[in-house]
């Protein structure tokens, strides 16, 4: 009999895999080390300390711009979740039909369009909107992130419900229960690892981006990652590296409770 196809077992897979993993961790190690370096120098060992992160924890505009990434992130995440479920629910809980396939492409759209693009777009139709408004708030960068965060979540949450068994629902719906009693008491709790993830990965996404936000934000509207991009272009110092590492620390932490979240739920289930 002929043995079954393992990637695994294949010759100078563990090799390349390994090289793998080197590239993406080594820079990440080394910007983290270097996090706590006591000089100014973020090619040269001095010694260790945490002069950066004191230096970034007592830096104003560090603090501010790191309240407004999180306050921002948190309410795209939020509104970009709840639409993407309401989104996935009416393209999957459906008969099939004509133009489905276009809906499918339509919210992912974002993902295939040139992030640069869609920061432009979005400055102009802004720009516009300032003019006749007056109005220059946080609110367009929420929509912006908000836009460009819907099908991050869309996608874990709609993969979620085409892998459910609807025999439950179709009981519930045979016994009378009602569209939204339906929702809430049976879809809603096989769902939640799915709105998780799209929650999780659309804080993240948010959280870091950088070029919609560029072109969006108004003058004293810097994010975190604006704030290190115009460091950067003046000074490299080892508290761009302390500000990465606590960034590092934050998405570990996010995985982490999304990680034990989904393990209780698939229990509970």
């Amino acid at each position: 009999m002929r043995k079954r196809f393992d990637i695994r077992v294949q010759p100078g897979f563990a090799m390349i895999a390994m090289f793998c993993f080197f590239l993406l961790y080594v820079p990440i190690f080394t910007l983290v080390v270097y996090a706590f370096n006591s000089g100014i120098s973020i090619a040269r060992w001095e010694g260790f300390s945490f002069r950066w992160f004191v230096a970034a924890w007592n830096n104003n505009l560090v603090i501010e711009a790191a309240i407004r990434s999180v306050q921002i992130a948190a309410i795209a995440a939020i509104i970009a979740t709840a639409v993407a479920t309401l989104a996935a629910i009416a393209t999957t809980r459906t008969a099939g039909y004509r133009g489905l396939t276009f809906k499918y492409s339509f919210i992912n759209m974002p993902l295939m369009v040139p992030e640069i693009v869609t920061a432009v777009a979005l400055l102009i139709l802004f720009s516009r909107i300032k003019v006749w408004t007056g109005y220059s708030g946080l609110g367009y960068l929420i929509l912006a992130h908000t836009a460009f965060c819907i099908p991050f979540a869309y996608l874990p949450i709609r993969a979620r419900l085409e892998n459910m068994d609807l025999a439950l629902e179709r009981a519930a719906a045979d016994l009378y229960a009602t569209p939204f009693k339906v929702f809430r008491y049976i879809t809603l709790p096989f769902l939640w690892p799915g709105i998780l993830a799209g929650l999780m990965l659309s804080f993240v996404i948010s959280l870091d981006d950088i070029v919609i936000t560029e072109f969006v934000k108004s003058a004293g509207q810097e994010t975190l990652p604006t704030y290190m991009l115009g460091q950067l272009r003046r000074a490299i110092t080892p508290e761009m590296n302390a500000i990465s590492t606590v960034f590092l620390l934050l998405s570990l932490a996010i995985v982490t409770i999304f990680f034990f979240l989904s393990r209780s739920n698939e229990k509970s289930d």
